[in-house]
């Protein structure tokens, strides 16, 4: 046996494969780039969800760990309070949050998902706003609850609980990251 028998090809994600077919080439005629290496790509997918109320109970982080598991297929890292704030009840190094990065395929896949299916199952969607974006090419916005992913089963869900996803690219400035993420599928407010 050759070593190419013996390794399995990986499926590349869809959302890539266009990314490379039809995206990239529509981008470069679009700013008049003419070095591959500049045209807007996505470096990573950072999703966030906050759990303030696991200052009271502790047992809130573990809920928002299972279900980030669930929707990202990664596990997420836990944050802690960097200082102790009296007035929330919170001290220095309790577990207020947990968040993911994803890079790679896997950014690619929740993506697709998340493009695909995630946002039209919320109720009342008229689109994602066309200003958030933060002057580099990256955007950034919150869902309110976790049950629009098909993989985290309502019935275990012990409470809802928003997110911030931010959606880093390459680009230079908003108008090439708006342009690469209108390209790819979001499904933007028009003005």
């Amino acid at each position: 046996m050759t070593a190419t028998t013996t390794e399995t090809e990986r499926a590349v994600p869809r959302l890539k494969e266009r990314y490379r077919a039809e995206i990239a080439d529509k981008l470069r005629e679009q700013f008049g780039i003419e070095n591959a290496m500049q045209i807007p790509r996505l470096t990573k997918i950072k999703v966030n969800m906050g759990v303030g109320e696991a200052a009271r109970d502790s047992k809130l982080i573990e809920g928002a760990v299972r279900d980030l598991t669930a929707i990202t297929g990664q596990k997420p890292a836990v944050a802690h309070a960097r200082k102790s704030i009296a007035q929330f009840k919170l001290r220095e190094g309790m577990p207020i949050g947990a968040h993911v990065t994803l890079r790679g395929d896997r950014m690619w896949e929740f993506l697709d998902r998340l493009l695909s299916l995630a946002l039209p199952r919320i109720r009342d969607f008229r689109g994602l706003s066309p200003k958030q974006f933060d002057g580099n090419g990256n955007y950034t916005f919150g869902l309110t609850e976790q049950v629009m992913f098909h993989e985290v089963d309502p019935d275990r869900v012990d409470r809802q609980r928003g997110m911030d996803i931010t959606v880093v690219t390459t680009a230079t400035n908003d108008d090439q990251g708006r342009a690469l993420l209108k390209l790819l599928g979001f499904p933007f407010k028009e003005a």
